[in-house]
Order: C-alpha cells, then sequence, then structure tokens
C-alpha cells in the first residue's frame, strides 16, 4: 500500500461538492439505455485522481436522474444559523418560502473544543459506549422536518411535505435526495456559525444511521463531500446492495422491485423493475464509490435475509477498486456479521467501528483495512 499516496488524497472537503463546476453530463432517457448485465464501472474514463471528480459527479447526476430525483443547489445567502444554548438552528429560504431546521448538540465530557461530531440520521443505533470517553459531540439530523415519511404512523404524501414548500417543481423525488439535501444545510449552519460558536470541528464530521436510516447515511455521505466518515449500518436494498445482484438472488431480499417509493422517484420502477435492472446506467456499489476518498464502513447482518448482505457484499468488493485505484484502500472496509438482533451491534463489531471512529473523527493512527464476514 503506498503510504505517500494515501497521505497526499484529502480525507475531506470544505465545500459539499468540489465538482459542482462540471456540466451536466448527457442523460438518455430510459428506452435508449444500454443494457448492462455486469455492475458498471465506476472508474470508466479516469486514468487518474485528477479524473475522478468529474467522474463522481457523472455518477451523482445519474442517481439523482434516475434513482432518487434532484438534490437542490443552496447558496450561502439562503441560510441563516444561530444557536440557541446547545441546539443548532437553521432557516433556509428558497422560492419565498423559509423551512427550518432545529438539531440539539450533545458535546462530550472530554476533550476541548472544538469537537469532533457524530451526526445520527433519524438516530444513533451504535453503541454509546463507542463515543464515551472520547472527545465526539452528537446530534440527530431529524429528517421528519424535511420531509415526515415514515413507514409506520401518519404522513404526508409527495408534494405535502415541508421541503415541497420551497421546490414544489421537485415534488416527484423521493425522500433520499430530500433527506440528503436537509442534513447538508445542517452542515451548512455548522459553517455559517463557525467553531467558536458552535465549538464543532467541520473537518470531522460522521454521519451514520440504520436500516432505512442506513441508507440515509448512505446518500447523506456521498452527497456531501464535507462528511469524513460515513457508517451504513445495515441498510439493505436501496443502500450499499447492488440492485442487479438482488435481482439475480433467489431469496427474499429487498430488490428493485420490492422496496419502499418513498424513498425513490416512482419513474425508478417504472423504466427499470425486472430484467431492466439491467438498463439502470449506475448500481449502488457507484454510490458507495462516491465517498472516495473519504472514508466509508459498511455493516451487515446476514441474519435478515430482506437486508440482501450477499448483494451488499457484491457492492462493496465493487466499490472498494476506486478506494484501490488510488492507493488508499483503508478507507474503505466492512463488517457483516450475525447473531445478533437488527440494529444492534454486537460487542465483537466494535473494534471495527471504533477503529473507523478513532481514525477519521480524531485523527488517530490504527488500523482500519478491514473486509470481514462472518
Amino acid at each position: 500500500m503506498a503510504a505517500l499516496a494515501t497521505a497526499q488524497l484529502p480525507l475531506v472537503y470544505e465545500q459539499e461538492n468540489t465538482g459542482s463546476h462540471f456540466e451536466k453530463p448527457l442523460l438518455p432517457s430510459p428506452n435508449e439505455l444500454p443494457i448492462i448485465r455486469e455492475l458498471p464501472d465506476p472508474l470508466e474514463g479516469v486514468n487518474d485522481f485528477g479524473d475522478w471528480e468529474r467522474r463522481r459527479n457523472v455518477i451523482a447526476a445519474q442517481i439523482q436522474h434516475y434513482g432518487i430525483g434532484t438534490k437542490p443547489v443552496v447558496t450561502s445567502e439562503q441560510v441563516k444559523a444561530r444557536m440557541v444554548g446547545d441546539t443548532l438552528i437553521v432557516d433556509v429560504t428558497a422560492n419565498g418560502q423559509t423551512l427550518t431546521l432545529r438539531s440539539e448538540i450533545v458535546y462530550p465530557k472530554t476533550g476541548e473544543a472544538p469537537f469532533a461530531l457524530m451526526i445520527g440520521t433519524s438516530g444513533i443505533a451504535l453503541p454509546r459506549q463507542l463515543f464515551e470517553g472520547r472527545p465526539i459531540a452528537t446530534m440527530v439530523f431529524h429528517e421528519k422536518q424535511v420531509n415526515d415519511y415514515g413507514q409506520w404512523g401518519k404522513h404526508h404524501e409527495r408534494g405535502e411535505h415541508d421541503f415541497d414548500r420551497l421546490y414544489p417543481h421537485l415534488k416527484d423525488n423521493g425522500a433520499y435526495s430530500e433527506w440528503a439535501w436537509g442534513l447538508s444545510r445542517l452542515i451548512d449552519g455548522l459553517q455559517q456559525l463557525g467553531a467558536e460558536v458552535t465549538k464543532i470541528d467541520t473537518r470531522h464530521i460522521g454521519v451514520t444511521g440504520c436500516s432505512y436510516a442506513g441508507k440515509m447515511a448512505l446518500y447523506c455521505g456521498a452527497f456531501d463531500e464535507r462528511v469524513a466518515l460515513t457508517i451504513a449500518q445495515e441498510p439493505g436494498g436501496g443502500g450499499a446492495a447492488a440492485w442487479r445482484a438482488s435481482h439475480e438472488s433467489t431469496k427474499n431480499v429487498e430488490d428493485l422491485d420490492k422496496t419502499d417509493y418513498h424513498w425513490f422517484l416512482e419513474s425508478q420502477k417504472e423504466y427499470f423493475h425486472g430484467d431492466s435492472v439491467y438498463r439502470l446506467p449506475y448500481d449502488q456499489h457507484e454510490l458507495c464509490a462516491m465517498i472516495c476518498p473519504r472514508a466509508l464502513l459498511l455493516l451487515g447482518n446476514p441474519d435478515y435475509e430482506w437486508l440482501a448482505d450477499e448483494s451488499m457484499l457484491v457492492s462493496a468488493k465493487a466499490a472498494c477498486k476506486v478506494w484501490e485505484r488510488f492507493d488508499i484502500a483503508d478507507r474503505m472496509g466492512w463488517s457483516i456479521q450475525g447473531g445478533h438482533g437488527h440494529c444492534q451491534l454486537p460487542e465483537s463489531q466494535w473494534p471495527e467501528v471504533q477503529a473507523y471512529i478513532d481514525r477519521f473523527l480524531l485523527g488517530r493512527q490504527v488500523e482500519t483495512y478491514f473486509r470481514n464476514m462472518k
């Protein structure tokens, strides 16, 4: 492994999308797309790291256009942030409408500010012991402040969410594009106020979530380059699991035909159902790869067949080739282990998670090359 190359590549960026200047790629209509049986190559046209940001933005455009809907760009003038006690409040204004996000920051009892920050998408399922005694603040992104869809209980429908007040032309969006937009606005607020006000080091932000929120964490980390570490816990189909691999599975897994379409564009199922999945110009390994050169850890639980962890493993092995291409394979790993409840990380998996937290949030020199499946 080339230590020099690892040291030279960024661990995180100060912009949401450093490739925003690239022109939008050609996005053919679904019936004009070629059939691609194998997983698409995330490194197509990439000769060196200088090509990667362009390619990354091609993938991002494809995922938005065919899969989840548009994550709209927000300028700094549209965001106004303030702290009330330990609560971050961010007002975002677009098209004459304002949406307000609120999230309490829980500060650690050790260390000195500014602190690293772990953001939980809808909550943090990782054991609290992984953060105790470490100078890491935590906060929760309350996604229902943006789009209140939930699989249980009352919720609004497309076009009726708070996000839709700001962007009525994006009413067909899936929730994951809107939730990724919302988490980015919290980071905007942290940057705008600065470490003296928030006590947060915005160069060391992590995102984590489990199950549907594991998917959310993955989309949030992939679509915001200010996130240094993404830990997607048991994200299932539509997260890290390759749609193609799940389509070919003989098991009862969450595939493109059997997922919750509040999360995605309804047109995704219309155009890419069944064997039409092979026309999809990307797959979920490329969503994972968008996080490169930043850090990604995938956590699985094969006891739950629906999670499609065999497909996630296919995806993980394909995605890691991007980190390997740039000699930074120790920034991307996976740990898949059963024998425990859903979203209940067993102690046997704590070392991998702890290592990623220690290295990418606290800057400690620890081993993070993990490719574990038990």
